[in-house]
């Protein structure tokens, strides 16, 4: 049985403070964010209508996608308004200057 599938995604030095960064780990839309020096991996789609997240507003750790205004916790996916929706997250690190995330491991509290 094979461990998680970790895959790199970016050098690490180009996940800047606050500044979403889209990438496409085996063809799925992933957005890393490096907020108050944590890396988050969130789903780059919103749960309503799949709006790219990247385009969104990052506010501290609140993602708020650019078409219906839905907000999201980047720590665990949570919708704030309803917390019965979420976007799934990822389990990412950095590791010898490259930034991975366990694809294999999506949390979606949905």
């Amino acid at each position: 049985m094979s461990g998680p599938a970790w895959v790199a995604v970016a050098d690490d030095v180009s996940i800047k403070e606050g500044v979403p960064l889209a990438v496409y780990p085996k063809g799925l839309a992933v957005l890393v964010i490096r907020q108050h020096g944590e890396l988050f991996a969130i789903a780059n789609k919103c749960a309503h209508m799949a709006c790219p997240l990247k385009a969104g507003r990052l506010d501290g750790y609140v993602i708020t996608c650019p078409c219906h205004d839905w907000r999201f916790d980047i720590r665990d996916g949570a919708f704030l308004d309803a917390p019965e929706l979420a976007i799934s997250t990822y389990a990412v690190k950095e590791k010898d200057g490259k930034v991975l995330v366990r694809l294999e491991e999506a949390r979606d509290g949905g």
